[in-house]
């Protein structure tokens, strides 16, 4: 047995809801077994919240929707004409106390500028600096919700066929050993997108902090 949390798009007054679900967790890295995973979390969490549409956010997802939202995929085209993946951006943009930002992570994929040592050997995370603007680390997944939901606003077929769903899970993400997930980032989107503010959130990164985390309340 395993728990991960499921991301819903809120209905009251926050963004998004956490919801830790226990289920029968199949080992391995093969895509078949971490699919068998996925259908397990989402027969769990369904148990309980059976009227809720649950979409897979990730790059083995078996909806071509979760995998088309995945950070490894989602991309935005810059100035320069050349598209560039949110998972990319956000690993290039990172600053470390002895150095950083890496910008030419930009020219490699996104599995490779995940992984790269610079990285694990530059000293702990200072900030961030996308396009000349510098993004604090407080709050702690404020700079890559930010970015994923930028990007995603951009691409208005996806955005749409999102709003079908309320609850979004990414299999890979174990809160143990990570912060940022996308799909807490999708049910930010979501819910930012229901309640109307999503324009708004989106008219500078200081509204966007303002609203989602310092005053979620509106």
């Amino acid at each position: 047995m395993a728990i991960r949390p499921v991301f819903e798009a809120a209905v009251d007054d926050r963004f998004c809801v956490r919801k830790n679900v226990e289920f029968e967790f199949f080992s391995g890295f093969s895509d078949k077994q971490q699919r068998r995973c996925i259908n397990s979390l989402h027969q769990a969490y369904r148990k309980e919240n059976s009227e809720k549409k649950v979409l897979e956010i990730s790059s083995k997802s078996e909806n071509d929707l979760g995998i088309a939202l995945s950070a490894f995929h989602l991309t935005v085209r810059a100035g320069n004409g050349k598209e560039y993946s949110v998972e990319s951006l956000f690993q290039a943009g990172k600053v470390f106390e002895h150095g950083g930002p890496y910008v030419d992570l930009l020219e490699v994929s996104s599995k490779a500028a995940k992984k790269d040592e610079r990285l694990k050997n530059s000293g702990a995370l200072v900030g961030f600096l996308l396009n000349g603007e510098a993004f604090e680390t407080e709050p702690k997944t404020y700079f890559y919700d930010w970015l994923y939901i930028n990007v995603l606003y951009l691409h208005d077929d996806l955005a749409a066929r999102l709003m079908e769903y309320d609850a979004f899970t990414d299999i890979a993400f174990n809160p143990q050993k990570s912060l940022n997930c996308q799909a807490e980032a999708a049910a930010i989107f979501v819910s930012l997108k229901r309640k109307g503010m999503l324009g708004e959130a989106l008219k500078s990164k200081e509204q966007f902090k303002k609203i989602v985390f310092i005053n979620p309340a509106g």
